[in-house]
């Protein structure tokens, strides 16, 4: 998700003009000199040519990792459906990731398919972490596990991460139209294209405020009823961090006139806020409560 990010930071997006070819071929041109008759010269740009396929190697190799992930959850976990089925629901939306992937390209980078794009690669980071928490309860593993008292937490860390979710599809649409009107309107001064995106603007900065105050709320209500949980609780403070570095980048973003640098650690950050959220939801869930949730006294031994 971060080279993602780095290749639209870098407008390398289109760097590769089809796919899954690079300029027709499997491994991109290093020369001008190397693209086949039918490609216009002028098309060609090897730094960017090479982002972009640096992209898809990667999308590649997440591909195989998640077909292994499949394969051994079939062959060890064919009995427990928290593991396969999940593992299967990987398998299959990364490959349909990589067939949009090269929608992305062909409708190119409408901010509607990036957006889709984004969206699911956080979907696969949620169903990718609901797997290492399954599994370590599988084999018996020390996560912590909640008790019946703590669905409040839970309830404010699902709440917030949908907010997040929607926050970051907003950022994702007012990164694109920002983007085509650019290339429409070279020159439009920053402020004025941002008040031509109308709603989109502002619904995305009122969600970066609701994310934020929920995180807070998220660690208020996580000291109190988390008392008994050290490292759930500890953990309540990492979306707060990250949602208050995210405000700051925005703020940067709109005030320094979208540096790339800060579309790449904005992006990066969004992506960690979704997974730190999504893997507090799966370590509170009520799923993971003991059937029976008794605390052992101490002068009890084994």
């Amino acid at each position: 998700m971060a080279i993602g990010g780095f290749v639209r930071a870098a407008g390398a997006g289109l760097g590769c003009p089809d796919w899954p070819r690079c300029f027709d071929r499997w491994i991109p041109p290093t020369d001008v000199s190397q693209l086949p008759a039918h490609i216009d010269p002028a098309t060609f740009n090897f730094t960017l040519a090479w982002i972009e396929y640096a992209n898809r190697l990667a999308g590649v190799t997440v591909g195989f990792l998640v077909l292994s992930v499949g394969f051994f959850a079939w062959q060890v976990h064919r009995q427990r459906p928290t593991i396969l089925w999940p593992a299967v629901g990987c398998v299959l939306l990364v490959a349909f990731q990589g067939w949009f992937g090269g929608q992305v390209v062909a409708y190119e980078l409408d901010p509607r398919f990036v957006t889709v794009h984004l969206v699911l690669a956080l979907v696969l980071g949620a169903l990718l972490l609901h797997l290492v928490v399954a599994g370590f309860d599988a084999e018996g593993g020390s996560l912590p596990r909640p008790t019946a008292t703590h669905v409040l937490p839970w309830r404010i860390t699902v709440l917030t991460l949908g907010i997040t979710l929607a926050q970051t599809l907003l950022g994702a649409l007012v990164r694109g139209n920002l983007e085509i009107l650019f290339q429409a309107h070279p020159g439009l001064p920053r402020q004025q294209a941002l008040n031509q995106l109308g709603a989109i603007d502002e619904l995305h900065k009122a969600t970066a405020v609701l994310t934020l105050l929920l995180c807070g709320a998220l660690y208020a209500v996580a000291h109190i009823r988390l008392d008994d949980r050290p490292a759930l609780r500890r953990w309540a403070q990492v979306p707060v961090w990250i949602a208050i570095t995210q405000v700051a980048a925005g703020l940067g973003l709109a005030s320094q006139g979208l540096p790339p640098v800060l579309q790449l650690l904005h992006l990066i950050g969004g992506s960690l806020l979704f997974g730190s959220l999504a893997l507090a939801a799966l370590l509170l869930a009520p799923s993971r409560v003991p059937a029976v949730d008794v605390e052992v006294p101490s002068h009890v031994t084994a």
